[in-house]
C-alpha cells in the first residue's frame, strides 16, 4: 500500500508540474498579444535572447551533429556493406538526421546551454528579490522576462534543427566520399530522393515543440527557486533533468503519432 501511495502522491506531483509549466505557456502567449514585442524594449529583449541562446550554440551544435553524421555513416555501413547495399548509407544518415537526431540532439544541447541559464538567471534574481522590484515598479517578470525567450526560442530553434540536419548530412557525406564509393555531387543527389518534405518538417515541428518545453521548464524552475544560492544550483539541475526527459516522451509522442499517421496514408 505504500508503494502504491507514493506511485499516486508522484504522478499528482507531476500532473500539477505540467499545469504549472502550461499556466506559464498560456500567461506567456496572453501578455505576448496584450503588450506586443513591436515596442523596442521588448524586441531588443527577444533579439538578445535569440542572439544568446540560438546564434551562441551554433558552433557547438554544428560540431557535434557533424560528427553524429558520420558515426551513423560508419554504424550503418558495417551492416549495408554486409548486405551489399553501401548506396542506402546517404538514405540512412539523412533520415536519421532529418527526423530524430538532429532536432533531438541541438535539443539537448540547448537545454545545456540555454534552458539552465534560464533556471539560473531567474533563480538568482528570486534570491537577489529583483523579481520582488520588478512588481514593485509595476512590471510583470513573466513579460520582461518569460515572453522574450519563448519568442526567441520558437523562432530559433527550427532554425538550429535545420541548420543541424544540414551539418549532419555533411559528416555523412565525409565518410561516403572517403570510403562508401560517393562522390560529393551523388552523394548529395541520393540524399535529395532519399528525403521527403514531411521527413523535414517532422523534425521542425519537434524542434519547435522542444523550445518551448525547454523555456518553460527552464522559467519555471528559475520562479520556484528557495532562499540561497544552494537552491539556485537545486533549480539548474531540476531545469536540465526535467527537460530532458520531457523532451524525450515528447519525442516518443511524435514519433508514434507520425508512424501512426503514415500507416493510415
Amino acid at each position: 500500500m505504500a508503494l502504491v501511495a507514493e506511485l499516486g502522491a508522484t504522478a499528482e506531483r507531476s500532473v500539477a508540474y505540467v499545469g504549472g509549466l502550461a499556466q506559464l505557456f498560456g500567461k506567456s502567449v496572453r501578455l505576448l498579444f496584450l503588450s506586443p514585442l513591436k515596442r523596442n524594449r521588448g524586441l531588443q529583449r527577444a533579439i538578445h535572447q535569440a542572439t544568446v541562446a540560438g546564434v551562441g550554440a551554433v558552433p557547438i551544435i554544428s560540431l557535434i551533429t557533424f560528427f553524429v553524421g558520420v558515426i551513423i555513416a560508419l554504424q550503418g555501413a558495417y551492416e549495408l556493406q554486409r548486405l551489399g547495399a553501401m548506396q542506402l548509407v546517404a538514405s540512412l544518415v539523412s533520415i536519421s538526421i532529418t527526423r530524430e537526431l538532429g532536432p533531438l540532439v541541438t535539443a539537448i544541447v540547448v537545454i545545456g546551454r540555454s534552458g539552465s541559464a534560464f533556471a539560473a538567471e531567474i533563480g538568482t534574481m528570486r534570491v537577489t528579490e529583483e523579481l520582488d522590484a520588478l512588481e514593485t515598479m509595476a512590471l510583470d517578470p513573466v513579460a520582461f522576462l518569460v515572453v522574450p525567450k519563448f519568442v526567441a526560442m520558437a523562432v530559433m530553434m527550427p532554425c538550429l534543427a535545420v541548420w543541424s540536419d544540414f551539418m549532419g548530412v555533411l559528416g555523412g557525406s565525409l565518410f561516403g566520399v572517403a570510403s562508401g564509393n560517393f562522390t560529393f555531387g551523388s552523394y548529395l543527389n541520393a540524399t535529395r530522393e532519399a528525403l521527403l518534405m514531411r521527413d523535414v518538417t517532422t523534425g521542425l515541428i519537434k524542434s519547435l515543440v522542444f523550445g518551448l518545453i525547454v523555456t518553460a521548464v527552464g522559467c519555471h524552475e528559475g520562479f520556484s527557486t528557495g532562499a540561497g544560492p544552494e537552491e539556485v544550483g537545486r533549480s539548474t539541475t531540476s531545469a536540465v533533468v526535467i527537460s530532458i526527459l520531457l523532451v524525450i516522451v515528447v519525442d516518443l509522442v511524435f514519433t508514434t503519432l507520425f508512424y501512426a499517421a503514415r500507416g493510415t496514408t
